[in-house]
């Protein structure tokens, strides 16, 4: 393979990948999850990174709850809602990642890539190393 057919297929590629994360970021800016409480007090509805977009009462049983037991009512219906739409994220990005890599765990904020990630950066033949000036033994 020519030298201008690698750089034609390596572009191809970067194309590929870049579709890729547009129709992720798309997709993922249309998550959305709805939590009921189990005795239908309160229904929640959560966006993309657990922000709440909606909440509603869909029986009078709020009304008769003292208000501290309201309140943890709306934050556990809050937490499953949110649970579901990061799941849903993980779901989305699982696929793009490397193996090895939890989604689940970066979508919580939990694992960076960094923790995959060998720190002295990508490995690369001496070749490379050189056309790119990172070699130290090249004057």
């Amino acid at each position: 393979m020519s030298f201008d057919d690698h750089i034609e297929k390596l572009f191809a590629e970067y194309q590929r990948q870049r579709s890729n994360v547009l129709d992720l970021q798309e997709r993922m800016s249309k998550i959305k999850a709805t939590a009921t409480s189990p005795r239908r007090e309160v229904t929640v509805t959560v966006g993309q990174n657990g922000v709440l977009t909606d909440i509603a009462f869909p029986t009078g049983a709020y009304r008769r709850m003292p208000p501290a037991e309201l309140q943890a009512t709306i934050l556990q219906t809050f937490a499953e809602a949110k649970e579901l739409v990061m799941e849903q994220a993980a779901d989305l990005l699982a696929p793009l990642l490397p193996d090895g890599m939890n989604a689940a765990k970066m979508v919580r904020g939990e694992a960076g890539v960094d923790m995959y990630l060998p720190p002295e950066g990508p490995r690369m033949t001496s070749g490379v190393r050189q056309l790119l000036g990172l070699d130290p033994e090249q004057p």
